[in-house]
């Protein structure tokens, strides 16, 4: 009567051998993360992120259409974004406001509403292989697509923004679900940026917990419950507190119960109490912003001076492949991403200066990524000298080429090469004091333009 039947006992066992595999193999889903900061913290950043340096930024939406910001910044910071059309449109309180106004109505007319739009953003030439194999030969390891901006449109069929979709209404496709199935083929991490709140929701206006119950809560996880994407950058946060927005419930969810909970990560842009200290990693947008050591952070920034496509800039608004370029090294050196957005047309084409920019990005990794990827900073950065490591080597990073190197403070090496050339490479070392001097090259040999790098072996 005390014995056990043996099915029970092989049930058992078997229930036994689960539970630890599943502890095993699946160490990220069995911790229980509550609904509270103190508890979210200690969520460790998924070591992808970390190690890839270098993602895209997409934004693309209704604002494409008009595609126009004044190029001034007469109004401060992000006072140029093209993005954030139908706001200036309405207000009244910019300097830019009437600028705004003057070309709509000179262009579309008065009576011209921004839903109107939605008909013209067609993209009838988005071709979304042929945008991921650009991010992957631009060296970028993961894409962040706009998938609804303040403008509330959305960019996959939700059901909370019925007939103010891209399947609803204008392309009638399933944008970001086209776009997440070939960055994932061509082997990128897929994430999504979604704005928490609406300029002109009428419920968000008048009910935001309401809004933030049957509309933001629901979108969010519908997103992340489809395409399961690795990335969740949220903004439009500064209206409300995490607590209104509910940010630390949802998060609890994310992290412990939805698809994406192993390898995800979001940013910090939770309420306007959470910026710089809550999340995966933290953000800056054009330099602007805290970083805070020992933290992952992303600084992002657009190849021109506005996000969405903006017809308005001209090629000095544009920076150049160099600057950019020297942007990643200076950013991966101080031990942060650099998500490098760009602004596609109303038509699904991504405009050939920002095609030309990544592609020149992507040269320079192909001969340099060992000194980028899966790097972490080294030393005391100089003004054109950038210094990272990885596996014991240090990588000397040049941003102009002189006759010579001095770095101080390093253990006397036993080889000293630069990436891209198989030639040799002299230095000397004394008093933990390397000298490297650069080699004689001609246009002809140069591995690569804009910076080089030294690799540096103990």
């Amino acid at each position: 009567m005390n014995q056990i039947p043996q099915i029970n006992k092989r049930y058992f066992v078997v229930f036994i051998l689960m539970q630890l595999f599943s502890i095993l193999y699946h160490p990220a889903s069995a911790q229980n993360y509550q609904p509270n900061w103190s508890s979210l913290d200690t969520r460790p950043t998924p070591s992808w992120y970390s190690n890839a340096k270098f993602g895209i930024f997409i934004h693309w939406g209704l604002y494409s259409v008009p595609a126009w910001a004044t190029n001034s910044n007469a109004d401060g910071f992000g006072s140029n974004y093209a993005e954030w059309y139908w706001q200036r449109l309405y207000a009244t309180n910019l300097k830019i406001h009437k600028e705004f106004v003057a070309f709509h109505d000179s262009v579309y007319g008065k009576n011209f509403q921004y839903a109107d739009f939605a008909p013209k953003f067609t993209c009838e030439l988005f071709n979304p292989d042929q945008w991921a194999q650009l991010f992957k030969d631009a060296g970028a390891k993961y894409v962040v697509l706009t998938s609804k901006h303040h403008d509330g449109f959305c960019l996959w069929p939700s059901a909370q923004s019925w007939n103010w979709n891209a399947v609803d209404v204008g392309p009638h496709k399933d944008l970001a679900g086209l776009l997440s199935t070939a960055v994932k083929k061509a082997g990128l991490h897929m994430g999504f940026y979604y704005s928490l709140y609406e300029w002109f929701n009428p419920i968000y206006k008048t009910d935001v917990k309401k809004y933030v119950d049957q509309r933001m809560l629901p979108q969010m996880k519908d997103l992340v419950t489809r395409y399961q994407p690795d990335v969740l950058w949220t903004d439009g946060e500064w209206e409300q507190s995490a607590a209104t927005w509910r940010s630390e419930e949802f998060l609890s969810w994310l992290f412990n119960e939805s698809p994406s909970k192993n390898n995800i990560v979001v940013d910090d842009r939770w309420g306007n109490d959470t910026k710089g200290k809550h999340g995966s990693f933290y953000t800056s947008e054009y330099g602007h912003g805290d970083i805070t050591a020992g933290k992952p952070w992303e600084e992002t920034r657009g190849i021109g001076q506005s996000f969405g496509y903006n017809r308005n800039e001209n090629l000095n608004d544009y920076a150049s492949s160099e600057q950019l370029v020297h942007e990643l090294i200076k950013v991966v050196a101080s031990g942060g991403n650099l998500l490098l957005n760009i602004g596609p047309a109303a038509d699904g084409t991504i405009p050939v200066i920002m095609q030309q920019r990544l592609m020149d990005i992507g040269n320079w990794l192909k001969v340099n990524g060992d000194a980028i990827y899966e790097t972490t900073p080294w030393g005391h950065n100089e003004t054109d000298l950038f210094f990272t490591q990885k596996q014991g080597n240090v990588f000397a990073i040049a941003n102009k080429w002189t006759k010579e190197i001095v770095i101080k403070n390093i253990a006397r090496p036993k080889k000293v090469s630069m990436l891209g050339y198989h030639g040799p490479v002299k230095y000397s070392y004394r008093n933990n004091l390397l000298v490297i001097q650069l080699p004689e090259l001609t246009p002809d040999i140069i591995p690569c333009q804009y910076a080089w790098v030294f690799k540096i072996e103990p």
